[in-house]
């Protein structure tokens, strides 16, 4: 028995950040397809004078930053732990993340304006045009989606990367949209509104993510994670009595660490408390804690800790 929790606390290196060789290609392939997406989508704005499409150039540029991003804080969250670092790098998944959303909500502030200023002076776009680049960014946008659409419930930095791509897909049938609507109708307005329908798009799923990104850069408890599951968890163990100053953190976008004070039925023999203790941290790695810390106590002999 005792070699089976051996084993299972050997486990935790393949709760580091999922960065897989196939998920790496599918960054740098994401972030390649898009820096080429990008240049399309600026110079045919630029030609055409569409905002739409000079909204959506941004946007993507914003993606292909935060793709970098990722990317990066996954290389280096790999790096080993120092003196300095006890946990390593890990915590840089959580930051990259935080400043991805940031990034995308700079971007939604810089297209807001200039969208009020195309509201007040309409300009005369060719629409078909704007509606064949969009049509090229549905395709690029929804392949590089796909790319991270299996592993995006692991990370919430692979989320991030889903949820912009998707967006964008999403955004860009709207250019599209945009641009058979102007052929035919000529109605120039069409433009800024629909930049402002992509605007809306992409604060939802921004707003999520940065707040989500900054609870995990506050300590505070992952969402995936409830305090009164794991008090219930401690209680359903025979010879645990209760559970108390427990506080719960994430160390990186898919690790969690623990700390805990755990009080022993006055009954319970302290030979059984090494194996007790083994079988909640099981139960702990089981609800996606890895990293965890436990103080023992027993009810005749009440906590010393102030805080308690």
């Amino acid at each position: 028995m005792s070699g089976h929790h051996h084993h299972h606390g050997h486990d935790h290196h393949h709760h580091h950040p999922v960065l897989t060789d196939a998920l790496q290609r599918a960054f740098v392939l994401g972030i390649a397809l898009n820096v080429v997406f990008v240049l399309v989508e600026v110079l045919a704005g630029l030609y055409t004078g569409s905002l739409a499409l000079l909204t959506d150039a941004g946007h993507n540029l914003g993606d292909v930053g935060s793709l970098f991003i990722s990317l990066f804080a996954f290389r280096l969250s790999k790096k080993a732990s120092n003196s300095q670092y006890s946990y390593g790098y890990r915590k840089s998944t959580i930051l990259a993340s935080l400043a991805n959303a940031v990034l995308l909500l700079v971007a939604v502030g810089g297209i807001g304006i200039e969208a009020i200023h195309r509201l007040n002076t309409p300009v005369q776009i060719p629409g078909l045009q704007v509606a064949l680049v969009a049509g090229i960014g549905v395709l690029i946008n929804a392949i590089t989606a796909w790319l991270f659409f299996k592993d995006q419930k692991k990370d919430l930095n692979v989320k991030g990367a889903y949820l912009h791509m998707a967006a964008d897909a999403a955004v860009s049938v709207g250019v599209v949209i945009s641009g058979l609507i102007m052929y035919y109708t000529s109605w120039t307005l069409i433009d800024p509104i629909i930049s402002f329908i992509i605007l809306l798009v992409i604060l939802g799923g921004t707003w999520s993510l940065l707040k989500e990104s900054l609870r995990l850069s506050l300590d505070g408890v992952p969402p995936s994670i409830d305090l009164e599951n794991i008090s219930q968890k401690a209680q359903d163990i025979e010879g645990i009595k209760t559970i108390h100053h427990v506080h719960v953190w994430a160390i990186s976008t898919t690790e969690n660490a623990m700390t805990a004070h755990l009080v022993f039925d006055e009954k319970t023999e302290r030979e059984k408390w090494c194996s007790i203790k083994e079988t909640f941290r099981h139960e702990m790695e089981h609800m996606n804690i890895q990293h965890i810390t436990l103080e023992t106590e027993s009810e005749t002999e009440p906590c010393k800790n102030m805080n308690c």
